[in-house]
């Protein structure tokens, strides 16, 4: 846009990146040096949603993703003020109402979205992501061109010279498994933070925060009893209106908490079975599936289920081909399966993912917030601890780790916990040379420590909620729910992120959240209500767990051993050689763990080998062809 010209083959090839966004259509429009292109997943009106969508005399385009869930609400009134709408998508309202609002109509907005607005008349385009980042947006301001995509790969289709590593961001995704917004894996290709607009005019690029967390605690119910019935009523709201569609839906039932009440809502709205998806591993110690399947005979669901023995080395292979950025979170894997399952029967399913971050459902709420602090040792002691007397500690003597951890403030012991740091320091397993380079002198942990900081919160509790909202639950859970769904052609919906639902919860205090060693205190209490059974909510918490130890020490031990231990691998001056080897040697004696550390050395290989090294001499077409079912042998 601007700049060089535009033509019809730049966007098409953009959007040929990420047909599995979109499998259904493509739309390109070209016209006075402006270019937007769609791919499709036909959702909502089949018929007549194609893209890009205009206004009345055509001087207005849009192309969107996602989905707005009040559109019935809002083009009522649209039509009162003399819109004239011809179709009967969600996507002709958001043109509409930039018509009567400008910048302001995101303000009226409930769903999930990314979209581009351009106004030919003023010679303008409006980029806006949602509040809580459920859909991803990047952009890229180069020789005079503004260029934006669903996914970094579009941009580097037709600008592959932009494939210039960040080393700081490639920093943050050791320490923390992701890279946080507004930076990415590369120098010049920024992400829209959630909840921003960027606005660009006469070459200039402005970007603006539109919406935040609201205040946290100051919404005190009157009883128990009061607070569980709005609860229940605001999200039953939340689901009821994400089950619009014109196209078969369902739901991810993993068996946890979350899901469960999901699909115990879900079967009161619909008149017939909710579809309800569900997948298992051979491990004993990471079936979920039996849960699921408790839950799924409760509310008479139509279940499907799929216990897997997957062809692990085959699937990273083909997804850290599709990734454009290093991922550490190895959910990734099951969110794949249960995505590539649920598709073969719908293409819109609802998931439970926002459930911890809201109501403080992770462990280390309890582990790094519980006052294990010495506040009877005066600070200069615990400071002289942990700079003279902790590095000359033995590292093979038993609680080193855990007394260097209570010695510090609860803000920086959360901030360790979060990320691998102290880990990192203690094995030493990134190059001076590169920490040297990526820290340039800064805190390496300062993005988080500004949320932790601004967050507008009365207690720790609160505190911690508002920047896991703000940085890991964009940049981990969300980001792996829309590339995992996405690469399956299916959409998430993600009722406990509606919102209001969410500005609701916030206003709680941290009471009806943690209440003594109870987690997610009153959302149990709903679950209870609605009718989960006892044996799904008294059994102990495992996320989307998979067997990585057993993974990495059998099936995957010879691609981790040949990919870190490998010349190439150590060449790239990232990584301590002496240190990766004690990592790996200690996991494969069986003395620690080390495997979802292991797991994120990896994967940032082979992003390396499978992603970015596909750059060297020019892009190739095949990036979107990732296998649609890599290896996985069914039970």
């Amino acid at each position: 846009m601007s700049g060089a010209a535009v033509d019809v083959h730049t966007v098409h090839e953009m959007c040929q990146q990420v047909v599995y966004r979109g499998p259904d259509d493509e739309g390109v429009y070209v016209k006075n040096g402006v270019g937007f292109g769609m791919r499709r997943l036909s959702i909502i009106d089949l018929a007549g949603g194609h893209q890009p969508v205009f206004n009345e005399d055509r001087s207005i385009w849009i192309v969107f993703n996602g989905e707005i869930y009040n559109f019935p609400e809002l083009r009522p009134d649209l039509e009162k003020r003399g819109h004239v709408f011809r179709t009967h998508s969600d996507t002709e309202v958001i043109v509409h109402l930039y018509e009567e609002y400008g910048a302001a109509c995101v303000d009226r907005l409930r769903g999930m979205f990314a979209f581009a607005v351009y106004d030919d008349g003023k010679k303008k385009l409006l980029l806006a992501r949602d509040r809580l980042g459920k859909k991803p947006l990047y952009y890229t301001l180069s020789k005079g061109r503004l260029l934006f995509a669903s996914e970094i790969k579009s941009i580097l289709a037709v600008m592959p010279e932009l494939a210039q590593v960040d080393e700081r961001s490639l920093l943050h995704y050791f320490l923390l498994g992701y890279i946080p917004d507004p930076e990415s894996a590369f120098h010049n290709i920024r992400k829209l933070p959630p909840g921003h607009l960027l606005e660009f005019e006469n070459g200039q690029v402005r970007t603006r925060q539109y919406w935040d967390l609201p205040e946290f605690g100051t919404y005190q119910p009157a009883s128990e009893e009061a607070c569980l019935e709005e609860l229940e009523h605001r999200l039953l709201e939340a689901v009821r209106i994400r089950l619009i569609s014109d196209v078969p839906l369902g739901a991810m039932l993993s068996g946890g908490t979350d899901s469960s009440v999901l699909v115990a809502l879900m079967s009161r709205l619909n008149p017939s079975p909710v579809k309800t998806f569900s997948i298992g591993f051979r491990q004993a110690d990471f079936n979920e599936a039996e849960y699921a399947r408790i839950v799924a005979q409760k509310f008479g669901t139509d279940h499907h289920e799929l216990i897997l023995e997957p062809d692990v080395v085959e699937t990273v292979e083909a997804l850290t081909g599709s990734l454009e950025e290093p991922f550490g979170d190895s959910s990734m894997l099951p969110t794949y399966y249960i995505s590539r399952l649920a598709r073969q029967h719908v293409t819109v399913a609802l998931s439970g993912d926002g459930g911890d971050e809201l109501f403080a459902g992770y462990e280390r709420y309890q582990i790094h917030l519980a006052d294990r602090s010495f506040r009877y040792v005066p600070e200069w002691a615990r400071k002289l601890y942990r700079e003279a007397i902790h590095p000359r500690v033995p590292y093979s003597v038993p609680g080193r780790n855990l007394a260097y951890s209570v010695s510090l403030p609860w803000q920086e012991r959360y901030l360790e916990g979060v990320s691998i740091q102290g880990f990192m320091r203690e094995m030493k397993l990134l190059s001076p040379e590169f920490q040297r380079r990526a820290t340039n002198g800064e805190d390496q942990l300062a993005p988080l420590r500004r949320r932790l900081q601004t967050a507008v919160a009365p207690d720790p509790v609160s505190r911690v909620l508002y920047l896991d909202t703000k940085t890991y639950l964009p940049g981990d859970i969300l980001t792996k729910v829309d590339r995992m769904s996405m690469l399956t052609s299916l959409e998430a919906r993600c009722p406990l992120l509606d919102h209001k639902f969410v500005e609701w919860v916030v206003a709680l205090p941290p009471g009806w959240k943690m209440r003594e060693k109870s987690q997610k205190y009153i959302f149990r209490q709903l679950a209870k209500r609605v009718g989960v059974p006892s044996e799904v909510l008294d059994r102990k918490k495992q996320g989307f767990a998979l067997p990585l130890v057993h993974w990495m020490r059998v099936e995957l031990k010879e691609l981790v051993l040949g990919t870190l231990l490998d010349e190439r691998t150590m060449q790239r001056g990232y990584l301590n050689p002496t240190g990766v080897r004690r990592l790996l040697q200690e996991h494969f004696d069986a003395r620690r763990d080390h495997s979802a550390r292991i797991w994120r050395l990896m994967m940032f290989e082979l992003w390396h080998r499978n992603f970015l090294e596909r750059f060297k001499g020019g892009v190739r077409a095949e990036f979107y062809e990732i296998a649609a079912s890599p290896g996985v042998r069914r039970s």
